[in-house]
């Protein structure tokens, strides 16, 4: 993908504008030589998704499908491409930007009937076609999603660009209690400095909360990302740049259920969805710190018994390239075993300071992190 955190946001802007307009032209061209014009991308399905045990992140494999002109459908989807194409490079041009939503909306307002999209899961689908064959992400499209909300805290010092113009802004000193939350696209910013020791993701608002409140990212020099639930792109991506740039160790702690535990998957291998940017998003080096199921079980934590869903996703989940180790074995036939699971608040049933003066601090020893 062509976005650099140490780019110029000027030359980004001009890359992907060109890329766009070079993907016209190719239809363009096609339509000069008589050739019925074809857009191909990776086949987008389970099957056509491989885990590259290399780069411990999900890609595409090498199944292709095409996007022709020879039909009506495959007609209809390159005309709706191409207006797409035109409204990017147009937005770029204007140095403006647009959610995915107002996309769908805006066909809408299209000269060509049979250019508008029927629903927003189909333009978000082309944005993300455009993304793989073009080799720009969507944030360098100037594409915005709704606002995710998710925020850091810690000490980090780090400098972004606003309308206003450049900002330096700590993530401790310089914030509320609400933290520093982060852009759609973290690549215009700039990391100047940090004390951290690590990087802590955490799940749920609640527990983010309480961390801050008990002081943990101040008394452990730990720079905590708030995920909100399953994490935007944007989360996944300043998360990657946290570890990668600055060599933070990176730590995931979310609730005790099998969707959570997708949630640090998501974080640490990628996501079957965004297979085309897992080089881009993932942080293979991330660890899972909890919660466990055998805490479930040590702390005696109050649960909620697993559903019919709950155990399938379980059982999907020991096939799963991502959950292939001997603890995620372990972790996953135990909870099965004792049929329940348990959220991250649950260790307030110890005492509110529980978390921070014994959980976090016995896991994060005993995994080497402090």
């Amino acid at each position: 993908m062509s976005s650099e955190s140490d780019s110029d946001p000027d030359m980004n802007d001009a890359l992907a504008r060109e890329r766009l307009i070079d993907l016209a032209g190719e239809f363009y061209d096609q339509f000069a030589d008589g050739s019925v014009p074809e857009m191909e991308i990776p086949t987008r399905t389970k099957n056509n998704i491989v885990f590259d045990d290399e780069k411990d992140v999900w890609v595409y494999g090498d199944r292709t499908s095409t996007r022709s002109a020879n039909s009506v459908r495959g007609a209809q989807k390159l005309l709706k491409a191409i207006y797409t194409i035109e409204f990017l490079a147009d937005q770029l041009e204007q140095d403006r930007s647009s959610t995915l939503r107002e996309l769908y909306y805006l066909s809408e307002s299209w000269d060509e009937e049979r250019a508008q999209f029927s629903g927003q899961d189909e333009s978000n689908q082309l944005v993300e076609d455009l993304e793989i064959v073009s080799d720009v992400t969507r944030e360098d499209f100037h594409m915005r999603p709704e606002e995710s909300g998710a925020t850091i805290m810690g000490p980090l010092y780090l400098r972004e660009q606003t309308r206003r113009g450049e900002r330096k802004i700590h993530c401790q000193k310089d914030v509320g209690e609400g933290g520093y939350q982060i852009p759609n696209n973290p690549d215009t910013i700039e990391f100047l400095d940090h004390d951290a020791d690590f990087v802590l993701c955490v799940e749920t608002g609640g527990m983010r909360d309480r961390l801050v409140e008990n002081g943990f990212d101040e008394e452990y020099n730990v720079i905590v990302v708030h995920l909100k639930g399953q994490p935007a792109r944007a989360t996944r991506r300043i998360t990657k740049r946290l570890n990668g740039e600055l060599g933070l160790p990176t730590v995931v702690f979310c609730d005790g259920d099998p969707w959570s535990y997708r949630i640090y998957a998501s974080v640490a291998y990628g996501s079957i969805k965004s297979a085309h940017l897992s080089e881009y998003l993932a942080t293979p080096d991330a660890a899972y710190v909890g919660i466990q199921p055998v805490d479930i079980v040590e702390y005696d934590l109050p649960t909620d018994p697993l559903g019919d869903s709950d155990i399938n996703a379980l059982e999907s989940e020991l096939e799963d390239p991502r959950f292939q180790d001997d603890y995620w074995t372990e972790q996953i036939e135990l909870q099965l075993d004792i049929g329940t699971k348990a959220e991250q608040q649950a260790l307030a049933s110890r005492g509110l300071d529980f978390v921070t003066e014994t959980y976090l601090p016995e896991r994060l020893g005993e995994m080497g992190v402090l």
